[in-house]
């Protein structure tokens, strides 16, 4: 049985559970077009216009996310490492979706709030519904 390629929805709950900000979705989107090849910081900062720093600092956040892969014996070097026919399919309508829908997608990534705000709010509502 094949499964339906991945809706709006998919893609919105990626977007909100996997994408901490609109570098790093450019960032997978540009190793997974480019699949197989690897990248390195430097390559990659070139095409985001952002310091090595950053892009480094990326790459390691989409690898720990599993999103992305660093390549065996390197520590500078990451690629688009599928894992299975699902996450390939996803990919592409992410892609699709942020070609077509720009805004939607960037008013998605930008409205998460960071992890230690939804930390801090969690925390503040745990402590009311004790009162």
């Amino acid at each position: 049985m094949k499964r339906e390629p991945p809706d709006s929805k998919d893609v919105e709950l990626f977007l909100v559970e996997c994408i901490e900000s609109i570098p790093h979705l450019e960032s997978l989107l540009l190793l997974w077009k480019d699949r197989p090849n690897p990248w390195t910081p430097e390559k990659l900062a070139g095409r985001l216009y952002v310091d090595q720093i950053v892009a480094r600092r990326v790459l390691q956040d989409l690898a720990r996310a599993f999103l992305i892969a660093p390549v065996v014996g390197s520590a500078e070097l990451f690629h688009y490492e599928p894992g299975s026919e699902e996450k390939d399919v996803l990919m592409e309508a992410v892609d699709a979706t942020y070609r077509k829908e720009l805004v939607r997608v960037t008013t998605i990534v930008h409205s998460k709030a960071s992890s230690a705000v939804r930390e801090f709010a969690r925390a503040f509502r745990f402590k009311k519904e004790q009162d």
